[in-house]
């Protein structure tokens, strides 16, 4: 399932961390790249630095925080986040995201793109599933996420800067599909629950979510 989460961070957010990042100090993407992305793999990222912690340390906030993300990827833990750049000819070619990262199964992806695609040409996430290659480029504060599994490219930037927090998910619920069932669940729960209050429907809606869980969930 792959889910666009629109507003994760605000719009005027997204400009505090955009001015934030001018500050800051980039190296190399390969630098965290596996042996073969690395071939295809040219951008930038924040070093470490007590400012950049702070800039991931909102975006990181946000995701917790937000019930859609919640619902849809179960997390139980999340890789260190990445802010990365693209300037123009940059570019990150086909490839699939390494299935551990620092320990942790790597479940589902996430792109929140920093920069207002106004200001830039270019730079799309492009993942590719069994029918089509599917373009994505999101408002500044919107936050794109998808399987792990895919293979996925950022095109070239042919103007401007492209600017986005990137991390990767361990779920608390392994199998997609069963992810999938649960989210499902979760917004028939909340609309049962907005139309009808707590009745019948409610209660066993809410019952096999709660069994369900019991059933997949990895603690």
């Amino acid at each position: 399932m792959m889910l666009v989460v629109q507003g994760l961070i605000t719009p005027v957010e997204a400009k505090v961390l955009r001015e934030a990042a001018e500050g800051l100090t980039f190296g190399d993407g390969k630098a965290t790249a596996g042996k073969f992305a690395r071939a295809v793999k040219a951008n930038d990222q924040a070093l470490p630095s007590p400012e950049r912690d702070t800039v991931l340390g909102r975006v990181e906030r946000a995701l917790r925080e937000n019930a859609l993300f919640r619902s849809a990827a179960r997390p139980k833990a999340l890789t260190p986040l990445i802010l990365s750049r693209y300037r123009v000819g940059q570019t990150y070619g086909l490839h699939v995201d390494d299935a551990v990262m620092g320990g942790l199964r790597t479940d589902l992806s996430f792109t929140l793109f920093l920069s207002d695609p106004e200001t830039y040409d270019g730079g799309a996430l492009v993942i590719e599933d069994t029918l089509e290659a599917r373009s994505i480029k999101l408002q500044a504060g919107d936050m794109i996420l998808y399987p792990s599994t895919t293979l996925h490219r950022v095109e070239p930037v042919a103007r401007g800067e492209r600017l986005a927090v990137v991390g990767w998910v361990q779920s608390q619920i392994r199998n997609g599909e069963q992810r999938e069932i649960l989210f499902d669940l979760d917004q028939a729960v909340e609309a049962t629950h907005a139309a009808e209050g707590k009745g019948a429907q409610f209660d066993l809606l809410a019952k096999t979510r709660a069994n369900l869980l019991r059933m997949w969930v990895e603690v």
